[in-house]
C-alpha cells in the first residue's frame, strides 16, 4: 500500500512522477527524456556521492561518437548530460542507496544525509548497470596475494587515486581490459601480455588495434591463467594454452614474471532489486525481459542500460535509456499503447545468444522497431536471418559479426502486421 506523502521519525515520504534508480549515463538519459516528454516531478537516486556513474573514471576518448558526432572523455560525456539535468532543475539525491523496490512502485532507501527515505512513483526507470566479475567467479587455482584486481578497479586506482603495478598480465580481452593496457603502458608499466581463453577478443575491434597492436601487446587467445605465485604480493603466473572444451593443455605452460595481474572477464547486471521485486528475468543477459517500450512485465516499471544488457558503447545506452525515458512518460501520461494486444516473442537462433526486446506488443504505434542482439561467436561474410513462424521475412547480408560488438537492426511493423506471427527468430546463416 502506497503511503501518504507526510514525514515522521525520520522517514520522508514523497510522491513522484518518475523514479529513476541509479544516476549514471542511463539514469541521466532517461530522466531528462521524461522531463522534456513532460514529466515535471522527476527523482533520481543515486549511490554514489556523484552522478555519471562509471564515466567519472574513464578519462580516455571514444564516447558521444554517436550521440554528438565527436569524440569525448568519460568526464566529459557525462558532463553535458549533468549540466542538462541541472538546468531543467531535476531532483536528484546522491549517497541514496535503494534497499527495497515494491511492486505497488514504492522505494525504500537509505541516505547518510536524510536517513531512511520512502517514496512512491507512478513509474520507474531501472538504471542500476553493472558490476565487473571478480576473481572469485572464475575459480583462478593458485594463492590469494595481493595485485589481483578488476580492470575496473585499476582504472580508478590509476586514474583518480594515483597508484599501479609495474610488470602486468591481463586476463580477459574485455573492453575496460584491453583499455587498461593501453592506459598502463602510457604511464610506464609493462604489459606483458592479455589472456583470453576464447578464440576470439570479447571486446570492440577498435580496441583491439588502438590498444594492443598499436603498443605491442601480445593477445593470446585459447589461453588462460593456470596458477598464481606469490604469498604477499604476486609474484608471477603460468599461462597454458586450452583445447576445444577449454581445459588446459599439459606442456604449453608459459611462466611470467609479474606483480599485477587484472581480471576482465566480463560484466554482470546489477539486478538484485529487479529480482526481489518480482520482474521476469533472462537467464542469457542476467536483465530483465522487456517489450520494445523496455518496459517489463510489471506495468509502469523500464528497465534500460547495462542493467538491462551490458553494451559495449555508450552511446548505445544513451538511445536505449532515451526511449525508456520517453516511454515512462507516456505510460504516467495515459499516452502509451496499452500492453495487452497481441504479442510476439523474438527468440535467438543459430550463432545468436540473445535478442532485445523479448516481446513485441503489436497493437502499437512503432513504424521500425530496433532489435539489438549479440553473436555467438566471430562469424564472417554470413546472412542475418528474421524469420516469423519459421518463415524468412527479412535478410541482411554481415560481413563480420564479433561477440563483443552489439548488433542493432529495425524491421519494419509491416513485416509483422500481416501476418499472425507469434515467434520473431534471428540466426546467422553462414554461406
Amino acid at each position: 500500500m502506497i503511503r501518504p506523502e507526510n514525514k515522521r521519525g525520520g522517514i520522508i515520504l514523497k510522491k513522484y512522477d518518475l523514479i529513476v534508480v541509479g544516476g549514471g549515463p542511463a539514469g541521466l538519459a532517461a530522466a531528462i527524456e521524461a522531463h522534456k516528454f513532460g514529466l515535471k516531478k522527476v527523482l533520481i537516486l543515486e549511490r554514489d556521492l556523484e552522478l555519471g556513474g562509471i564515466l567519472q573514471q574513464c578519462i580516455h576518448n571514444g564516447f558521444g561518437i554517436h550521440q554528438f558526432g565527436e569524440q569525448l572523455t568519460g568526464p566529459q560525456y557525462a558532463g553535458r548530460f549533468i549540466e542538462e539535468l541541472k538546468s531543467l532543475n531535476i531532483e536528484y539525491k546522491l549517497g541514496a542507496m535503494v534497499l527495497h523496490i515494491t511492486k505497488e512502485k514504492e522505494i525504500h532507501a537509505v541516505s547518510k544525509e536524510y536517513g531512511y527515505l520512502i517514496y512512491s512513483a507512478k513509474s520507474i526507470v531501472l538504471a542500476m548497470g553493472c558490476r565487473e566479475r571478480t576473481r572469485g567467479a572464475i575459480n583462478i587455482p593458485g594463492t590469494r596475494p595481493s595485485g589481483i584486481m578488476t580492470a575496473g578497479t585499476a582504472q580508478r586506482y590509476i586514474n583518480i587515486d594515483g597508484y599501479m603495478g609495474k610488470r602486468v598480465i591481463i586476463l580477459g580481452s574485455g573492453d575496460i581490459g584491453m583499455i587498461m593496457a593501453r592506459r598502463l603502458t602510457l604511464e610506464g608499466a609493462r604489459v606483458l601480455s592479455v589472456v583470453e581463453i576464447m578464440p576470439f577478443s570479447s571486446g570492440l575491434n577498435r580496441n583491439i588495434v588502438q590498444c594492443l597492436q598499436d603498443f605491442d601487446i601480445p593477445l593470446l587467445l585459447n589461453h588462460t591463467i593456470t596458477d598464481i605465485r606469490g604469498k604477499d604480493r604476486v609474484e608471477g603466473v603460468t599461462v597454458s594454452e586450452v583445447d576445444e572444451n577449454r581445459q588446459p593443455i599439459q606442456g604449453t605452460e608459459i611462466f611470467y614474471d609479474c606483480d599485477t595481474i587484472l581480471l576482465s572477464v566480463g560484466l554482470i547486471p546489477e539486478n538484485e532489486l529487479t529480482r526481489k521485486m518480482g520482474v521476469t528475468m533472462d537467464p542469457q543477459t542476467k536483465g530483465a525481459k522487456v517489450n520494445q517500450w523496455m518496459e517489463t512485465n510489471i506495468e509502469g516499471v523500464f528497465a534500460c542500460g547495462n542493467v538491462l544488457h551490458v553494451h559495449d558503447l555508450v552511446d548505445f545506452v544513451t538511445e536505449e535509456s532515451q526511449s525508456a525515458g520517453q516511454n515512462a512518460a507516456k505510460y504516467v501520461l495515459g499516452e502509451k499503447t496499452e500492453a495487452g494486444g497481441r504479442h510476439v516473442c523474438t527468440e535467438a537462433g543459430e550463432g545468436i545468444s540473445y535478442v532485445i526486446p523479448q516481446t513485441l506488443i503489436m497493437d502499437g504505434t512503432d513504424e521500425k522497431i530496433t532489435l539489438s542482439m549479440r553473436p555467438t561467436s566471430a562469424f564472417r561474410d554470413v546472412m542475418l536471418l528474421i524469420k516469423g513462424d519459421g518463415k524468412i521475412l527479412k535478410k541482411l547480408r554481415k560481413q563480420r559479426l564479433a561477440p563483443g560488438e552489439m548488433e542493432k537492426l529495425k524491421i519494419e511493423r509491416s513485416l509483422l502486421d500481416s501476418k499472425n506471427l507469434k515467434t520473431l527468430v534471428v540466426e546467422v546463416l553462414k554461406e
